[in-house]
């Protein structure tokens, strides 16, 4: 049997069909036992139409999880991969927005907090428009749904075309992106903000503090935490932070969910950076399905300039986020403020200082990895959620920005690093940015997803449409 048949019969019978890519040699033997062991990871945690991130920890469908995990999946089973999403949007609310949890009714109430009956999204989110035949979350998670359902198609555009699958879910999409545009605006300055540090989904990052320290912790005895029975305490907020989340959580759930009132308000470069990037998609979908899409990439380019002219800051070189209920710009250095290099459309200068800013003291970890906050910062924490440890998504989204402009030995040196850390912590949800230490949930789901991408590496331009390169 050769190598590729070998392949086929071994993941298939986890229940994942491997459909070798044609334009490509077979993977090199190093290369292959990485794709089966990710392979069987997503097999692991598929629940027949969506893939838990992790079956111990987060026993739930996440919304950007499976956004990142229908990229990977799509070099395994493309239909898989669009039912992924698929899954996703049958749980959005009337309003537009895209629940960041789905909740699977088969889940014991006690295996996660907060839990559906905290969210009580069907009857607290009945303004709103909150399904009534899946519990769901109230808030929502970085919009990469989009650029996965492009690169989805990109990967089968016949199956994709005979299934109808942009036409059904790009009403969706474009409901959820015209929600965050119009509802969450909160600045004024056509920027989207967050309205908890979930949303944001860097949950535990320095960047909150400031922030979160205006908010009065729910009782300590109101909650009992989920996940500590799965993590350590020390990778893991602490319990003065989770009581804060609850208490935000807690008062937008009874405010009915309604935008713009809420103490905690913040714009944040990825989340928005990610907005773009998905209307850029959009308007691919748009053309694909006879629609122009010219409106929608006029409108991601007028993201990026007032990305740049609210959060972009010289003296850091990368962007920052922006308390709207504080002091303005807040002033701690996250991967939240590299992820922006994605967008091929940034100024040349600024594109310039933030591969400067990945190469210096403050992100050049010695794994090769990008921290998630400031190495010399004085919140640093190695093993901590958020608080520097290197995550693979965020890797993953750096990779590609720095391919999208021209950075192709750094992506090289970051795609390498990213594997080989990836397949020795044992697809781990994180990692110490030194030491590649895993830490968090092992066989974690966008980790193996990301790195079935990358092991397939197609070029980013050639495979988003993006003619690459920066603005003068």
């Amino acid at each position: 049997m050769d190598r590729t048949a070998q392949l086929t019969a071994r993941v298939t019978e986890r229940g994942i069909a491997y459909d070798p890519p044609s334009s490509s040699p077979p993977p090199a033997p190093s290369a292959a036992s990485l794709h089966v062991r990710a392979a069987r990871v997503l097999a692991a945690n598929w629940t027949g139409g969506s893939t838990v991130p992790s079956r111990s920890l987060y026993p739930h469908q996440w919304s950007w999880d499976s956004a990142f995990i229908a990229i990977g999946l799509r070099h395994l089973s493309p239909l898989r991969a669009q039912t992924e999403l698929e899954t996703l949007l049958a749980a959005q609310w009337a309003d537009g927005r895209v629940p960041h949890i789905v909740f699977s009714p088969s889940v014991p109430l006690d295996a996660y907090f907060p839990s559906p009956d905290f969210w009580r999204s069907s009857t607290a989110g009945r303004p709103a428009g909150a399904p009534r035949t899946v519990q769901t979350s109230g808030i929502v998670q970085p919009p990469v749904h989009a650029l996965a359902a492009w690169l989805v198609h990109r990967a089968d555009p016949v199956l994709s075309r005979a299934r109808g699958f942009l036409a059904r879910v790009y009403p969706r999409l474009a409901s959820w992106h015209r929600y965050l545009l119009h509802r969450r605006d909160l600045g004024g300055g056509g920027l989207v903000s967050v309205v908890h540090p979930w949303e944001q989904g860097m949950d535990n990052s320095p960047c909150w503090d400031g922030p979160l320290a205006r908010v009065t912790p729910a009782p300590a005895r109101s909650f009992r935490r989920a996940d500590l029975d799965h993590g350590a305490a020390g990778d893991r907020p602490t319990d003065l932070d989770y009581g804060r989340y609850v208490r935000l959580a807690a008062d937008y759930r009874d405010g009915g969910y309604a935008d713009g009132e809420g103490e905690f308000a913040v714009e944040d470069p990825s989340f928005n950076a990610l907005l773009i990037a998905s209307e850029h998609a959009l308007a691919r979908i748009a053309a694909e399905l006879g629609a122009p899409g010219t409106a929608r990439h006029a409108r991601a380019e007028r993201l990026t300039a007032a990305l740049v002219e609210r959060l972009w800051d010289d003296a850091s070189g990368m962007f920052l986020c922006r308390d709207l209920r504080g002091d303005g710009p807040i002033r701690e250095r996250s991967v939240s403020g590299l992820v922006p290099l994605l967008l091929p459309g940034l100024p040349r200068e600024v594109a310039g200082a933030l591969v400067g800013t990945l190469r210096g003291p403050h992100f050049a970890a010695r794994t090769g990895l990008v921290p998630s906050y400031d190495l010399r910062g004085p919140a640093f924490e190695a093993n901590r959620y958020w608080r520097g440890p290197a995550w693979f998504n965020t890797a993953w989204l750096v990779e590609r920005g720095l391919r999208a402009h021209g950075e192709s030995g750094a992506a090289d040196s970051l795609r390498g690093a990213f594997l080989r850390t990836a397949g020795e912590s044992g697809f781990a949800e994180y990692v110490d940015p030194d030491t590649g230490e895993a830490c968090g949930a092992p066989g974690f789901g966008w980790t193996a997803a990301l790195t079935l991408d990358l092991l397939h590496g197609a070029d980013v331009a050639r495979e988003t449409g993006e003619e690459g390169g920066n603005r003068g």
